[in-house]
């Protein structure tokens, strides 16, 4: 006969006996938990319920793990126990609004003449016609940034990680020119006739005349035509040098507010030329500058190129960014006297000293490194920053900075696809 007790009732069989341990019995049954009379709200019993049904789940993935066949015990569900593994993401997509404000469009500019233009360059270089600011996924760029490399009309002191480069043809300009598009592969070449500043050799402007004309005929590309920086001599200089270079629509470097820029900009109407149109770091001095050109001097639109000057990296590329993306903003907003493709002199990195000397004149100070790689690397840093600025062409001097900038630059623009890095390894990879 089997007789049900509660376990509570247990202790009751054994009478007065004071029993502290039972040997060789065994109790068998079954556990009921009576859970009516506990008193659980609806909340309550669902939360038990959820953790139940959670720890129920983790013992049969248990299970089998160990190889014991849970999908098939009756009453199981696969759907129900078996893990869920992601096979792919969730499907999203990217999208660059239009800026409303952006409704202007930057004005198009072409260098260089081929001979169907009545010049003798092998191809043309356009700069401008953005509508937004560079790289913009929405509105994409429809020229490409370019690089014009300096070539100057007399030996001149510069940095020993640049002038290792052209020591073989410093003393003659047209190899010098040849050697940056050749072997540095220049896209344009600018041509600095500093020789002809009175307090240097003070060259005529017929033989400086003559220089360009050589440099003319040794390259194909368009070319710049820059003067000595002396606001007496370069008008007469850069009227000269448009005249022996006529039909090539070469940039003549510059047009500014300290010298007789309307001398400049008569000989580029006459020869057809464009104008470089230079300020120092002055909003308001190159809205002057452009708006005189144009309505004073009569200067065409397609005719003029800005260069608000490059303050390089290490003494105030933050400003010269800054300004020079109000620029960019300006002229995308509807300024008609900024809406103009943007020269950057690049090489003014070199003027810092971070980039040229040995090592800092300060004791206390860390060690800056080797310049010959901190020299190219703050003329890329300065271009580069430049570039998201809004510049359209960099002049600049270093081969190494040179190829640098331009793989960014064409990677980012989108006519270089970039090569595949395998970052599984990021940790300790070597760059």
């Amino acid at each position: 006969m089997t007789k049900k007790i509660k376990l509570s009732e247990l202790g009751s069989l054994f009478g007065d006996l004071d029993v502290k341990a039972l040997e060789g019995v065994k109790i068998e049954g079954d556990v009921e938990l009576d859970l009516g009379q506990v008193g659980l709200n609806p909340q309550m019993a669902y939360a038990l319920g959820h953790e139940t049904t959670q720890i129920a789940l983790h013992l049969m993935n248990i299970s089998r793990i160990l190889g014991y066949p849970v999908d098939r015990m009756p009453g199981s569900s696969t759907t129900a126990t078996a893990p869920k593994r992601l096979s792919r993401l969730i499907d999203s997509k990217f999208s660059v609004g239009r800026i409303e404000e952006w409704k202007n469009p930057i004005q198009e500019v072409v260098l260089g003449a081929t001979s169907s233009d009545g010049g003798t360059r092998k191809s043309t270089i356009t700069l401008g016609g953005e509508n937004a600011l560079p790289y913009y996924f929405d509105s994409p760029m429809p020229h490409r940034n370019h690089i014009t490399m300096d070539v100057f009309d007399m030996p001149i002191s510069m940095a020993k990680a640049v002038k290792s480069n052209y020591e073989d043809v410093m003393e003659s300009p047209a190899e010098w020119a040849k050697k940056v598009v050749r072997d540095f592969g220049a896209d344009m070449v600018t041509i600095h006739l500093i020789s002809t500043d009175p307090n240097i050799k003070d060259t005529s402007p017929a033989e400086a005349a003559k220089t360009v004309e050589e440099v003319l005929q040794a390259v194909d590309v368009p070319i710049v035509i820059g003067g000595s920086g002396n606001p007496e001599k370069d008008p007469e200089v850069l009227e000269k040098a448009a005249e022996v270079a006529e039909g090539e629509r070469c940039l003549l470097a510059s047009a500014s507010l300290n010298l007789d820029y309307a001398r400049i900009a008569e000989a580029a109407k006459k020869y057809n030329h464009v104008v470089l149109s230079w300020t120092q770091l002055e909003i308001n001095a190159q809205k002057e500058l452009n708006r005189k050109l144009m309505k004073q001097c009569g200067v065409a639109r397609e005719n003029i190129v800005m260069d608000p000057t490059t303050a390089a990296l290490g003494y105030g590329l933050d400003y010269a960014y800054t300004n020079m993306e109000r620029i960019r903003l300006a002229g995308l907003s509807g300024d008609q006297e900024l809406n103009f493709p943007m020269s950057s002199g690049t090489t003014n990195a070199w003027g810092a000293r971070e980039s040229w000397m040995v090592s800092s004149p300060l004791k206390e100070d860390s060690d800056w490194g080797p310049r010959e790689y901190r020299g190219p690397i703050w003329e890329i840093v300065t271009g580069l920053t430049l570039s998201l600025a809004g510049n359209d062409l960099f002049m600049m001097m270093h081969p190494t900075a040179v190829q640098v900038l331009k793989e960014i630059t064409r990677t980012l623009y989108g006519s270089k696809e970039n090569e595949h890095v395998d970052i599984s390894n990021w940790v300790s990879a070597v760059v």
